[in-house]
């Protein structure tokens, strides 16, 4: 006898095993990190962004001190707290008379710089920490949103806004002319020794180490100078004498920090590097040293930029041999605005921040160049740079308005006219060596106009086999 049916339910509806069998296996909950484990705790873990296909540079964080990289995020946001929450509440600071604004604004960069350093992607460099590259990308952001909020200020406003940082500026300053005596005398040239020689020298040794490449610094040393040729109608600063340009200048200060600077680059390059654990080192001595060396790079890569191997390195070396022309004028004409003096504490800052920005800005540029394969965007560091030093041209180029009355010479026009017509003529024409590799060991193929008729008669050959 058959069981009885049960009354609510339609000759149609599906009964109980029916739905265990159309109802979806419920999925296992996801576990946190990789396979369960905190993605800090296996230094090996696959970190690639699966949204864009980027690999970070570090595949794996250099421990060899460990007391260095262990998280200590929570613990530097409670350390940050409670020092805001003592200087925001003491009474010394919120007495009646107190530059408050001043104290609060130097807080917020010192919030927003702590943020940079621990939530801010990895760059290039992991000496001597990370965390310290993290922090000059922090300082960059600054300095631009900076340039992007005085863009929008006329010159004067700019001028008095200067006062507030140091009550000693906003006074115009006289131009000096380094052409008046201009007699090839050695007391004229001693005279000449000052310490813009020694700053010479360290800004090129500082060149030497970013770019790592002599016939580019020697290239843009030279541009350098003919840039103050050209310039000197509205900086007169810039008017020297020749013997100052190519003797003292180019081949005594230039020289002498690009041949220390390549120096240094040649005993990275060949040292041998073995980062041993802090653990593993015995003796007092040897763990000293240890520490200290965290403060030497962690490897080292000889640049080889190829500038005639295509159009693609071509036009990097053209745009870096630029932007490095626009950041060395750029001080010159801010200081001359805004009224600074050489010297000044922020024109030496400005400086050494871009010297910082500069070295792995270069870097990611020469890996986003030359390995595409890993490199599938530009850095952050070499986006921000560029950003930086193009807010700094627009600044200049609206402030700059009625302030150089003096006219372009017309055979300076000529000049830069013919230098860009052979920077263009150049690529175009130009035909490599068939038996001449490239560094990355392939041959070195044309570009221009030989790449566009090796271009056409390939095309030609594809539709003649077509039409057979």
């Amino acid at each position: 006898m058959s069981a009885p049916e049960d009354s609510d339910l339609s000759p149609t509806s599906p009964t109980e095993e029916a739905e265990l069998l159309l109802t979806p296996a419920a999925e296992p909950e996801p576990k946190p990190g990789l396979d369960g484990v905190p993605v800090h705790l296996r230094p090996q873990a696959d970190r690639t962004e699966p949204y864009t296909r980027i690999e970070p540079f570090q595949e794996k964080q250099d421990t060899s001190v460990e007391f260095f990289y262990q998280p200590v995020t929570l613990t530097a946001l409670g350390i940050a707290l409670a020092i805001l929450a003592y200087v925001a509440t003491t009474q010394d600071v919120l007495e009646e008379g107190r530059d408050k604004g001043r104290v609060g604004a130097y807080a917020a960069i010192a919030g927003f710089l702590l943020f940079s350093i621990i939530q801010f992607r990895d760059g290039p460099f992991v000496r001597p920490h990370p965390a310290f590259w993290r922090a000059v990308l922090g300082m960059n952001l600054l300095y631009e949103l900076a340039l992007v909020f005085i863009l929008f200020q006329d010159l004067s406003s700019a001028r008095k806004m200067m006062t507030y940082i140091d009550p000693s500026l906003g006074r115009p300053l006289p131009e000096k002319n380094y052409a008046e005596n201009c007699e090839f005398t050695l007391e004229n040239i001693w005279n000449a020794v000052d310490i813009f020689c020694l700053a010479h020298a360290l800004g090129w040794f500082g060149k030497a180490l970013i770019l790592r490449d002599y016939w580019f610094c020697w290239i843009l040393s030279i541009a350098f100078e003919l840039a103050e040729y050209s310039l000197q109608h509205q900086l007169p600063n810039f008017g020297e004498c020749w013997w100052d340009h190519w003797i003292l200048d180019v081949l005594i200060c230039n020289w002498l920090g690009l041949y220390l600077g390549m120096k240094t680059c040649q005993f990275f390059e060949v040292k041998h590097y073995e980062w041993r654990g802090f653990r593993s080192i015995r003796g007092f001595r040897s763990k000293t040293k240890r520490v200290l060396t965290q403060f030497s790079p962690h490897d080292f890569t000889a640049f080889k930029w190829e500038g005639s191997v295509d159009f693609k390195h071509y036009f990097a070396v053209v745009l870096l041999l630029a932007v490095f022309l626009a950041a060395e004028l750029n001080p010159f004409y801010l200081k001359s605005l805004l009224w600074m003096e050489p010297d000044h504490p922020i024109v030496i800052s400005r400086l050494a921040g871009i010297f910082l920005c500069g070295l792995p800005a270069v870097r990611e540029l020469y890996q986003y160049i030359n390995d595409p394969r890993r490199a599938k965007r530009m850095g952050q560091h070499v986006w921000m740079l560029l950003a930086t030093i193009g807010t700094e041209l627009l600044v200049i180029i609206k402030w700059s308005k009625g302030q150089y009355p003096e006219r372009t010479p017309s055979y300076v026009k000529w000049a830069w006219a013919v230098g860009g017509f052979l920077l263009v003529l150049y690529p175009s024409i130009r035909v490599s060596h068939p038996f001449r590799p490239s560094f990355t060991g392939a041959h070195v193929d044309n570009f221009g106009v030989p790449s566009m008729r090796k271009y056409a008669r390939r095309q030609k050959r594809r539709y003649e086999a077509k039409s057979r």
